[in-house]
C-alpha cells in the first residue's frame, strides 16, 4: 500500500527544504514526526505537517495502522519563482529571486 501527499508552493527555498527531508528519508512515519518537531529549522514545520496529513489519511480513508508505514520517498523541487527587485544605486535595480518548493511524501508499508 502507498500513500502520496504534497505541498506545492511552499515559500521556502527547495535548497533548505531538502536539508530537513534528508533527515527523515527511510525512517518510520512515527520516528520522523518526533525528529521534525524537535529540529529548529523554517521548514521543518511544514513537513511535520504535510507528514501528518499523510499519516491522518492513512488512519481515516484506508483504516490501517500508521506504525508499518515508513517514508520511503520524499522530494523537495522547485516551484515558480517570485520575482522582485532591489533598488540601488544611480537608478538601477537588483534582481530578488523568492523561490518556493514543491514537497512530495510517500508513505509505503514495510
Amino acid at each position: 500500500m502507498q500513500v502520496k501527499v504534497e505541498l506545492n508552493y511552499l515559500r521556502i527555498a527547495p535548497r533548505k527544504t531538502r536539508q530537513i527531508a534528508d533527515l527523515i528519508r527511510g525512517k518510520m512515519a512515527e520516528e520522523a514526526a518526533s525528529i521534525l518537531q524537535f529540529v529548529v529549522r523554517k521548514p521543518a514545520l511544514p513537513i511535520l505537517k504535510l507528514l501528518n496529513s499523510g499519516i491522518a489519511t492513512i488512519k481515516n480513508d484506508f483504516k490501517l495502522d500508521p506504525a508499518k508505514f515508513y517514508i520511503s520517498k520524499i522530494t523537495a523541487d522547485e516551484g515558480p519563482k517570485l520575482k522582485r527587485s532591489r533598488p540601488v544605486a544611480r537608478g538601477s535595480a537588483h534582481p530578488i529571486w523568492k523561490r518556493t518548493s514543491h514537497v512530495a511524501l510517500v508513505l509505503e508499508e514495510k
